[in-house]
């Protein structure tokens, strides 16, 4: 289920004895869990009813003994166990299912201790690309108990809640801040939610300028290193080797650089090969093969796959391994070893 559909429900019918918690957005989690634990315990009665337990420490039978048993301090409570994923057998069946801590979970539910909710936590796994068949394997051993599903933010849904954010504490930003600012935390919900507030703190009322979310936000002078792409894509020496002077002076680890710019044109080979050409048709492709990609960041692929010949980001590709060849080696500086891939990229 949904998180809506889980707080509709727990609000018509209250909560169930257990649930599975899966999926890596925890700025919807946290609510969800803030939800069930005042559904549960009210406001006055946390700091008793609250267990904290974790299935790498305990095992799902001790943790259903703790369910079972009477607190003497507490006559309602949640149990809030991490790392679900750890109760997993290193291979899974019907009958391992039934006759496991699977089986074990399942008796618990059909007659579960009063007002005792039990709520197992998998942060670890997203719901679709390579952890699909592991989030499949939860659901089965979790069966016995609803599961709700927490899903990372698109990026179009994390650029409302910025905006949202922000119109809650008074923090004026602009719709290209606000692009900044999701795609430096990569549409990540809680950590949105986070920076909002330290940006507003720091704001006090006054509007942000652009070098003020560069400086405070983490990984915002990545877009600099986008403009460096820009400037190898049209060959443009003299406005890259600015780039890179600007990044050297704003202390930027130069190794770093070469692995966005690698990843960038891996992306764009990637595209071109799949024959996507605009950012709606490559933000669909990489979306499908379940790679995050917000706009921003597929109209800067467009305009690379654009700009740049096959042939040409074939060889920026090769540049990019002898330069990070070069900068493992003993050499002057990574300074020289970045400043020598410039030049032949672009000559």
């Amino acid at each position: 289920m949904t998180p809506a559909e889980f707080t509709t429900g727990i609000s018509k019918k209250g909560p169930a004895p257990a649930y599975l918690f899966i999926g890596p957005d925890y700025y919807t989690r946290r609510q969800v869990r803030e939800t069930l634990i005042d559904s549960v315990l009210g406001k006055d009665d946390r700091d008793s009813g609250i267990t904290r337990l974790d299935l790498e420490e305990q095992s799902v039978a001790e943790i259903v003994d703790d369910a079972s048993s009477l607190s003497l301090f507490a006559s309602r409570r949640v149990i809030l166990v991490s790392n679900a994923e750890a109760a997993l057998p290193r291979r899974i069946s019907s009958k391992e299912t039934e006759d496991g801590a699977g089986a074990l979970l399942a008796s618990y539910v059909r007659n579960p201790t009063p007002d005792t909710v039990v709520v197992f936590d998998c942060l670890r796994y997203g719901l679709d690309g390579d952890d699909k068949p592991k989030v499949e394997r939860l659901r089965k051993f979790y069966s016995a108990i609803p599961i709700v599903e927490f899903a990372s933010f698109s990026v179009s849904e994390a650029a409302k809640l910025a905006r949202d954010l922000a119109k809650q504490h008074g923090l004026a930003l602009t719709s290209s801040q606000v692009e900044m600012l999701v795609e430096a935390l990569a549409a990540d919900a809680g950590r949105i939610s986070v920076e909002i507030e330290k940006l507003a703190l720091f704001a006090a009322g006054r509007p942000l300028s652009d070098a003020d979310l560069t400086s405070l936000i983490p990984n915002a002078r990545a877009a600099s290193i986008f403009s460096l792409v820009t400037a190898l894509a049209k060959s443009d020496r003299r406005d890259a080797l600015d780039v890179l002077d600007t990044l050297v002076r704003e202390g930027e680890y130069l190794p770093l650089v070469l692995t966005f710019l690698g990843t960038q044109f891996r992306l764009a080979i990637a595209a071109a090969e799949a024959g996507a050409r605009n950012a709606g048709q490559i933000q669909a492709h990489f979306s499908k093969s379940g790679v995050a990609m917000w706009r921003a960041r597929a109209e800067q692929l467009a305009e690379t796959v654009r700009v740049f010949p096959a042939q040409k980001l074939k060889r920026a590709l090769q540049l990019t391994f002898e330069a990070d060849r070069a900068l493992r080696d003993t050499r002057p500086d990574d300074r020289t070893v970045m400043e020598m891939f410039v030049w032949k990229l672009t000559a």
